[in-house]
C-alpha cells in the first residue's frame, strides 16, 4: 500500500504532515510532492498518469484558493483521489472547498474539511483497509482509542 501525498504549494506542507503522521502511524507507505496543477501542469498531468506505475493506490491533494490539484490528478487516473481545501486569506477556504467538492460527472474527489490533512490520513487508510485486514483493525483499535479518550474527557469535565 503507497499513498501519494501531493501538495500545490510547500505552505500546504502542516496539512500534509498531518497526513503523513497519520498514515506513517498506520504503517502505510507514502511519498509527499509539491506539485501545482497551475505552476507545474505538465508534471501535475505526468505525476497523475504514472501513479499506478509507480505503485501508488490513492492519492491525497491539498490545495488552496483555485484548488485544481485534486480534480486535475483524479481526470488522470483511476485510482481514488483525496482532496483536502486548503483555508487561504480570502473567503476563508470556501473557495478552495467549493473548487475541490464541485466535480463534474464521472471525476470524482473524495473531499475532507479545510485543512482536514489528519482525516484525509484517515480515509486513505479506511479506502486501503478495504483489501487488508490488519490495517482493518489497526483503525478499529484507533476508533476504540479515541472512545475511550472521549469518555475520559467527559468523565474529567462533569468533576466541575
Amino acid at each position: 500500500m503507497k499513498v501519494a501525498i501531493i501538495m500545490g504549494s510547500i505552505s500546504d506542507k502542516k496539512i500534509a504532515m498531518e497526513a503523513k503522521e497519520v498514515l506513517d502511524s498506520f504503517g502505510i507507505e507514502n511519498e509527499m510532492r509539491v506539485i501545482s496543477a497551475h505552476r507545474t501542469p505538465k508534471k501535475a498531468f505526468e505525476f497523475a498518469e504514472k501513479l499506478e506505475e509507480n505503485g501508488f493506490d490513492l492519492a491525497i491533494a491539498i490545495a488552496g484558493k483555485a484548488a485544481h490539484l485534486a480534480g486535475v490528478i483524479a481526470s488522470l487516473t483511476i485510482l481514488p483521489v483525496i482532496g483536502v481545501p486548503v483555508k487561504s486569506s480570502t473567503l476563508d477556504g470556501l473557495d478552495s472547498l467549493l473548487s475541490t467538492v464541485q466535480m463534474p460527472k464521472g471525476v470524482p474527489v473524495a473531499t475532507v474539511a479545510i485543512d482536514g490533512g489528519y482525516n484525509a490520513g484517515i480515509l486513505s487508510a479506511e479506502i486501503l483497509s478495504i483489501s487488508d485486514k490488519t490495517l482493518r483493525e489497526k483503525l478499529r483499535a484507533h476508533k476504540e482509542k479515541i472512545e475511550s479518550e472521549t469518555i475520559k474527557s467527559d468523565e474529567e469535565i462533569r468533576k466541575y
